[in-house]
């Protein structure tokens, strides 16, 4: 529940909710996320990893940030937040310049990851505050960029947004820093890098961009996807979240883009957690037509569909389309408050609301089952 609650709080909450009732039941809280901000905290503990923090470049080229990125249990598997390093949340609203920002410091976290001896880094596109198309990651992993001009790169001055239009080719870079490293780029949007459905048109203007800078990005996007040959990528779905990072990762990174629920249930191995289970609770912080578009609730939901698991939704707020849910394995979905309170009050008594909410869902549950009060 972004800005509220950690996928880990939550699951705490539900829990909580539904020992009231029925303090027998044998609940495995699994914290969940799509890909965006939350992913590191929430398979890190659902794996039982390791949190790590480094300094590195910030989403501006001056900027310095302490960003953490996590290990799974099997000490092999590195997960990178691109936000921890390069997101929009660590800019303030007058700061918002996708010409000026880079995605510098997402390549650092990963080059960090690699040297500690990570085998497969699993990147999270969620949040960025940057349309650089991955040219800064690049540069920080030591892939070889070149400028107009045969102009050289420095290893340490990050290249930016503003610098897409001089850059004429980027390479698959053999003996760079990440090289022998499996990577996935674990996408929560499914947008093209180019067109009217691309990363410019679609986001530019919340990172800051005029719309002339808008039309700008998306020639200069769609210029390097064509000069690096492969225009094919720039119309994969995910190829433009993170300002087209998913893009490099895939053009010049040799990365899977995977919907990034696919990807956290899979390194959290939900599928086996939820065999044999009577019931499965999730939540979100509103329920409505964007959830079906890859949201941690829905990919779950359909999880459940297919093992024959009843899945609930908890919901801070329930919004147009949230009825499509049935269809897609979310078996009912509760809002977790009357409508009377308002957002900031909702947000900061969350943790209650999700509480009361599960105790009425383990009530009507053990209600539904004759009172059986043994629920795994």
């Amino acid at each position: 529940m972004k800005g509220c609650l950690t996928a880990a709080a939550v699951c705490r909450a539900i829990a909580l909710g539904w020992r009231s009732v029925d303090a027998s039941a044998e609940l495995d809280d699994c914290p969940m996320a799509d890909g965006g901000e939350g992913t590191v905290a929430a398979l890190v503990a659902a794996t039982g990893g390791r949190i790590v923090q480094r300094r590195v470049t910030g989403p501006l080229a001056e900027m310095k940030v302490d960003a953490e990125f996590g290990f799974l249990s099997d000490n092999k598997t590195a997960v990178v937040e691109m936000a921890a390093a390069s997101g929009l949340a660590l800019l303030k609203p007058d700061e918002f310049n996708p010409m000026a920002t880079t995605t510098f410091g997402t390549g650092e976290l990963m080059v960090a990851a690699a040297a500690m001896g990570a085998e497969k880094i699993i990147v999270g596109l969620g949040g960025s505050a940057t349309i650089d198309c991955g040219i800064g990651c690049a540069q920080a992993c030591g892939l070889p960029v070149l400028m107009q001009g045969g102009e050289p790169v420095s290893p340490t001055e990050p290249l930016t947004g503003g610098d897409l239009e001089r850059v004429v080719l980027i390479k698959h870079g053999r003996g760079s820093k990440v090289d022998r490293v499996k990577i996935e780029a674990a996408c929560d949007v499914a947008n093209p890098l180019c067109g009217p459905n691309g990363a410019a048109a679609v986001y530019a203007p919340q990172k800051g961009a005029t719309p002339e800078q808008v039309k700008w990005f998306d020639r200069q996007l769609w210029r390097i996807a064509n000069r690096t040959g492969n225009a094919a990528i720039a119309d994969s779905p995910g190829a433009g979240a993170a300002g087209g990072l998913g893009f490099a990762l895939a053009a010049f990174f040799g990365a899977k883009l995977r919907p990034g629920i696919q990807i956290v249930m899979e390194a959290a191995r939900l599928e086996r957690r939820l065999a044999g289970a009577d019931l499965c609770i999730t939540a979100e912080g509103r329920l409505d037509t964007q959830s079906l578009a890859g949201k941690t609730v829905i990919g779950i939901a359909r999880l459940c569909k297919r093992l024959g698991v009843p899945c609930v939704a908890l919901a801070g707020s329930i919004g147009p389309g949230a009825e499509q849910a049935i269809g897609e394995g979310i078996t009912q979905y509760v809002s977790i408050s009357d409508g009377t309170t308002d957002l900031v009050e909702s947000m900061a008594n969350a943790e209650k609301l999700l509480a009361a909410a599960a105790t009425n869902v383990a009530r009507s549950f053990n209600a539904t089952r004759g009172g059986d009060q043994s629920a795994r």
